[in-house]
């Protein structure tokens, strides 16, 4: 093997570059692209709050026992 070949297949650390050969910034242009395309999935794994949850839960849980109560009456 030639040391050649070698260093043509390994990862370069340049910045990527427009077809200009001007470097871009690849994080802000995701960070401002208008399509969003990607919206929904990171709103799915974007975690909330532990709090956040909690409140949903309590809020479930009185609905639960609204529920429960009204039964039990014959409602």
């Amino acid at each position: 093997m030639n040391n050649d070949d070698r260093s043509s297949t390994a990862p370069s650390n340049a910045p990527p570059t427009d077809t200009s050969g001007k470097p871009v910034n690849v994080v802000e242009r995701d960070l401002t692209d208008p399509d969003r395309n990607t919206a929904a999935v990171d709103e799915v794994i974007t975690p909330s709050s532990t709090r956040t949850k909690e409140q949903d839960a309590e809020a479930l849980q009185r609905k639960v026992d609204e529920i429960e109560r009204k039964v039990a009456d014959g409602n």
